[in-house]
């Protein structure tokens, strides 16, 4: 597998690294501290061609390959995870599942819209009983002349406080489980949603994140992919999703890495600056050594998704490899900056705390692990 970056490719990620140091840098500190959504950065996103990065041009997208969506990914996750966060959304887990099981206009129309930027997107999947096992779908659709009554509640939905348009999980066939899920393209405009703020979140502040009550009615129309196929579509986003959180934690990473070597520079005891002391330069490297081992990965499952290859496994795998050595590297670049890393406000405090979010969402660490050894084979004894 080659990993030599097109000329396309280099000057798409440096597109993304100027909109990350002009548009998002100045900006990241603010988010974190007020917890609001970046409308503006968003639109800037927009204007760039950053969602819809892998939507082809056909329906309105940039039509670029899955590396080049994880090289743009993880330089604004240096920035600020929650703008990387909220692009990834639109991306893997609405514009990419629309455009993979849309079938007719009402889902082309709304494609068109999140590949452009015109609208975010949201992806309504947990709920208070299911988290990781996201197949205990308790909101249900029930038929209703031409259509559906949607009836449930879903938690966590990142985008939801600006986005126009959500895909919404519910159980068409209770009781089958996964086998009974149905997924569904739904305007959040439409009448019947509440839309109630989180509780506030202790990293990747500024996401939207809110919880949806849903009673509602919604068409045949509004049906993503097949009946009762929703849940295979869910596990499908997630893949790719997976994909792109291990190049944001990647984003994080490095920024906690960076920082912590100008820290070391510069800071001086016993007469000479910390970064000559064994201590010091062994857990640097140790922290960048697990970062380029977790890019390779990352590089390996985003190259395998734009071949057509399923790559369950290789994502599963870069992202928990990419989420853990992320949070390694918040941790010591901590420890690196001592007291002066040790307060709230600080650049080190805000990457921990949006490092630790990624061992989290789109799938715990333990849920790639379940994932991981699921595929090697039969290892009960």
């Amino acid at each position: 597998m080659n990993f030599d970056l097109t000329q396309e490719q280099k000057a798409f990620r440096e597109t993304a690294e100027r909109f990350a140091r002009e548009s998002v840098e100045p900006w990241a500190e603010r988010i974190d501290k007020t917890g609001e959504f970046p409308v503006d950065v968003m639109q800037a996103a927009a204007s760039l061609g950053l969602y819809g990065v892998t939507i082809t041009r056909e329906h309105g997208g940039a039509g670029r390959d899955y590396l080049s969506y994880t090289l743009a990914i993880e330089a604004i996750a240096r920035a600020s995870a929650t703008v990387a966060v909220s692009i990834a959304v639109t991306n893997s887990l609405v514009a990419e599942l629309v455009e993979h099981a849309a079938s007719n206009e009402f889902h082309a129309g709304w494609l068109k819209k999140l590949a452009s930027g015109a609208t975010l997107g949201a992806f309504a999947l947990s709920e208070p009983g299911a988290g990781t096992d996201a197949a205990n779908q308790q909101t249900t659709a029930v038929r209703e002349g031409a259509g559906y009554r949607l009836k449930g509640r879903k938690i966590w939905v990142a985008n939801a406080e600006a986005a126009g348009v959500a895909v919404v999980f519910a159980s068409t066939d209770p009781g089958a489980r996964g086998a009974g899920i149905t997924a569904f393209l739904v305007p959040l405009t439409t009448s019947g949603i509440t839309r109630t703020s989180r509780a506030d979140s202790l990293g990747v502040r500024g996401l939207g994140c809110m919880d949806l009550d849903l009673d509602l009615m919604v068409t045949e129309a509004s049906v993503l992919g097949p009946v009762n196929g929703g849940f295979q579509l869910a596990m499908w986003a997630l893949q790719g999703g997976r994909v792109a959180i291990a190049a944001q934690a990647l984003g994080i990473g490095r920024a906690a890495l960076d920082h912590a070597i100008a820290h070391a520079k510069s800071r001086e005891q016993f007469g000479r600056p910390i970064a000559s002391f064994e201590a010091i330069q062994f857990m640097l490297a140790d922290v960048a050594t697990e970062l380029d081992a977790a890019r390779m990965l990352t590089w390996k499952a985003a190259t395998m998704k734009s071949q057509g290859d399923e790559g369950l496994i290789e994502s599963s795998m870069a992202k928990l490899t990419a989420s853990e050595a992320a949070h390694k590297a918040a941790d010591k670049a901590m420890q690196v900056l001592a007291s002066a890393g040790y307060r709230r406000g600080s650049l080190a405090e805000r990457l921990f705390r949006d490092a630790r979010a990624a061992e989290i969402y789109q799938g715990t660490s333990e849920a790639q692990r379940m994932i991981i050894a699921k595929h090697l084979g039969d290892l009960r004894v």
